[in-house]
């Protein structure tokens, strides 16, 4: 039987084990950290809440898990943008009842796939730090309970993260391309807490956004009716995390740019000094896989190989996609895993590059594009071509969002639109310019006679 050794218990290590079992491998997964479903790990890091969209949603329906899942989620089926002025804008998803996010807590997600996992026996190594692999066995070096240990395999997959450990590993002496991207804008996270009457303090299926210039927030829905609230802010300046210091200047602050959460989070100035402050990154890598002798190999995925911003919503997304991916690579060549392996890349990297772009460029739109009235005529405009043509014209977030056409292939077919879109709108402004101009000219006529 085959083996594989999967490096990373986290969102996409988890759901690569279950696929991997189920093609027959023999899986260990070996994790750095303590088991997530130790008593007082689910408050101990921090992690943003997780908006499931389609690709998602398919890669847990081929496990079998989406439908046992569905009641530790809450449907989002739009977004509220909250304004400066107090005011709130409900932008819909779609225009389809099943286009909706599913919010999830990562670690109720990940736990549910440990336990997935371990029913298809994948065996978990807990407390196990990686300090060497060796590309021609494979295998992985690990410290851990038992010491050093080595970890032969057939197949070795790193899924450990943006900061992947079997990534550095795989780089030393060999040629490879990294490239590493830091936002100027770091996180804190904020529970918005259920009322005093036990019901949620504002609408509950949806994504919240509070857009500003200044800064942005991005909350989830809980199960049990609170909220996660991501706090987007630059690390510098005196409304930056390096400025907002005191209780004083995180009031007036909050009170300034997003004065409604000062409602909704009745401690969130304490809340706020007491949260550390976390990074984004962006990672692109190449190559994703390292062939071995006699049939065998390395390969990343997830954020190991394309960590991106968080602001389109699909890194785990996009992971567990790789997983799919992966999967299906695999059962395409049953005999020739670098087959496999090399298929796998050439069949995501190219778009996972295109979402690091989206996903940098969702930052402007989320921060300023969602309070312009031009963009929300265009976004109807949108949904309404796709209303009227509903397979032919679809916008962009629906693609990247509700289906699983490949990231690349989305971005070009938005473009097409794009430009029959604006040649439509060029032609009706210039029909009106010629029809106002014609009302002058009679006008004119007039007051000659």
């Amino acid at each position: 039987m085959t083996g594989a050794v999967v490096v990373g218990a986290g969102l996409a290590g988890s759901l690569a084990s279950v696929y991997l079992a189920r093609r027959g491998f023999t899986v260990r997964v070996l994790e750095r950290r303590e088991d997530p479903r130790t008593p007082g790990v689910r408050e101990s890091g921090r992690s943003f809440n997780l908006g499931m969209s389609q690709r998602a949603v398919v890669a847990l329906r081929e496990i079998g898990l989406f439908e046992a899942l569905a009641p530790a989620t809450v449907p989002m089926r739009g977004r509220v943008v909250h304004l400066a002025d107090g005011s709130q804008r409900f932008q819909a998803y779609g225009t389809e009842e099943d286009q909706v996010l599913h919010s999830v807590l990562r670690h109720d997600l990940n736990v549910a796939l440990v336990d997935e996992a371990e029913k298809h026996g994948v065996e978990f190594s807990w407390g196990h730090k990686v300090t060497a692999v060796d590309r021609d066995v494979p295998s992985v070096t690990t410290v851990g309970p038992q010491g050093v240990v080595e970890h032969a395999a057939d197949l070795v997959v790193g899924a450990d993260g943006a900061f992947s450990a079997v990534r550095a590993q795989l780089a030393r002496g060999a040629r490879t391309t990294l490239h590493q991207e830091f936002l100027e804008w770091g996180y804190k996270e904020l529970l918005i807490p259920v009322g005093e009457d036990g019901q949620p303090r504002t609408e509950l299926r949806a994504l919240h956004v509070w857009p500003g210039d200044d800064g942005l927030i991005v909350a989830h829905p809980n199960v049990d009716g609170s909220l996660t609230a991501t706090v987007f802010l630059p690390f510098e300046g005196p409304g930056g995390f390096a400025g907002l210091t005191t209780p004083s200047r995180v009031r007036d602050f909050f009170a300034r740019a997003f004065p409604d959460t000062l409602t909704l989070v009745p401690d969130l100035v304490e809340q706020f000094l007491a949260r550390d402050v976390a990074s984004l990154v962006t990672i692109r890598t190449e190559p994703w896989h390292v062939p071995a002798g006699e049939g065998r190999g390395t390969v990343l995925l997830g954020d190991a190989s394309h960590a991106v911003y968080p602001f389109f919503g699909q890194g785990m997304n996009a992971a567990f996609e790789d997983c799919s991916v992966l999967d299906r690579c695999l059962a395409a060549h049953p005999h020739d895993l670098r087959g496999a392996l090399a298929e796998f890349e050439r069949a995501r990297r190219p778009h996972t590059d295109v979402l690091a772009e989206l996903s940098k460029r969702n930052f402007v739109e989320l921060r300023e594009k969602v309070r312009s009235p031009l963009f929300l005529a265009r976004r109807k405009a949108d949904l309404v071509l796709h209303r009227a043509f509903p397979r032919s014209w679809v916008p962009l977030y629906t693609l990247i969002t509700h289906t699983t056409v490949p990231y690349g292939e989305a971005l070009a077919r938005a473009r097409r639109q794009d430009r029959l879109l604006g040649g439509a709108t060029a032609a009706l402004v210039g029909a009106a310019l010629a029809g106002l101009a014609r009302r002058s000219r009679r006008r004119g006529t007039r007051q000659v006679k």
